[in-house]
């Protein structure tokens, strides 16, 4: 039988999932706006944004509360990742709503051109987010070392767009704008790349007690 603090634990967990589904679906929706000019789309994880800050913040009061029960050591390190996990998700939600006010502003306009690396950009940074909260959930360390190795694949898309984007600007100063905000798309893609890459680091640590951040190549 769970003892309460067990079941406290239990809770603290579900939230963070119920925070990690949340963020899933606000960057699946703001890309999806982008793509297919959606703006209601867009509205919609605008509004949402809210939910994430409040997701927040209720895993840092739960963490606290059991912070002051002198948790083990293992229950401890669970607690301390729950609250950095979270901050890696709700920054995750600030890109998102960062990406849909960027749609907003493209629909303004023609389409510049259809970007395949967009959505594949977009498809590697959800996969690496969903990824680490599978690993986070599963207890599989192994999974979450990899994850942080895709983190590269991300990094050298938003160069080759950005080396693109760069080329359309010159050629045709009416794309400017349109450019710009294609290049923050991306730069927010990226960013939701290292926050997935973050919450697979503090997985290790939780399941191994090691940390490999700033590990570079020796992971």
């Amino acid at each position: 039988m769970q003892t309460h603090f067990e079941m406290e634990l239990a809770g603290l967990k579900e939230k963070l999932l119920a925070m990690g589904s949340c963020a899933e679906v606000a960057v699946s929706k703001a890309v999806r706006a982008v793509i297919v000019r959606d703006g209601n789309l867009a509205r919609d994880v605008c509004d949402a944004d809210d939910t994430m800050d409040s997701y927040e913040i209720e895993i840092d009061d739960m963490s606290i509360h059991l912070l002051a029960k002198a948790p083990l050591a293992s229950d401890l390190r669970l607690i301390t990742v729950a609250m950095k996990v979270s901050q890696n998700l709700e920054r995750v939600g600030d890109e998102a709503t960062t990406i849909a006010r960027r749609a907003l502003e493209l629909n303004k306009e023609p389409q510049l051109k259809a970007f395949v690396d967009v959505p594949r950009m977009a498809g590697i940074a959800l996969e690496m987010l969903k990824s680490a909260l599978d690993a986070f959930v599963h207890k599989e360390p192994e999974k979450a070392l990899a994850i942080i190795a895709r983190d590269k694949e991300v990094d050298e898309i938003n160069r080759h767009l950005h080396r693109e984007l760069s080329s359309y600007m010159i050629e045709d100063p009416t794309t400017i704008t349109r450019c710009l905000n294609l290049m923050v798309v991306c730069k927010s893609l990226e960013r939701i790349a290292d926050h997935a890459a973050n919450i697979a680091e503090e997985v290790v640590y939780l399941y191994e007690a090691r940390d490999v951040r700033h590990a570079g190549g020796i992971l």
